[in-house]
């Protein structure tokens, strides 16, 4: 089976340190959803998903990677 992994925490820091907290808030989740998907233990919906890659504007293959086992 494969792995989704992600450049969350890459992307907050790319992005003026963005806080896990204003990056939750910005695309309609928790902070606590943020950490799981940071720590890879939540694979996203696809709406969630497109809106975290359209906070950081880039494209979602940049945010989330599928890696097939």
């Amino acid at each position: 089976m494969g792995k989704v992994t992600n450049r969350i925490r890459r992307l907050r820091f790319d992005h003026d340190e963005m806080t896990q907290k204003q990056l939750a808030n910005k695309v309609g989740c928790t902070r606590q959803t943020i950490i799981a998907l940071e720590q890879n233990r939540y694979i996203p919906s696809i709406e969630l998903a497109f809106r975290i890659a359209k906070a950081f504007g880039v494209p979602l293959e940049e945010v989330f990677q599928y890696e097939d086992s």
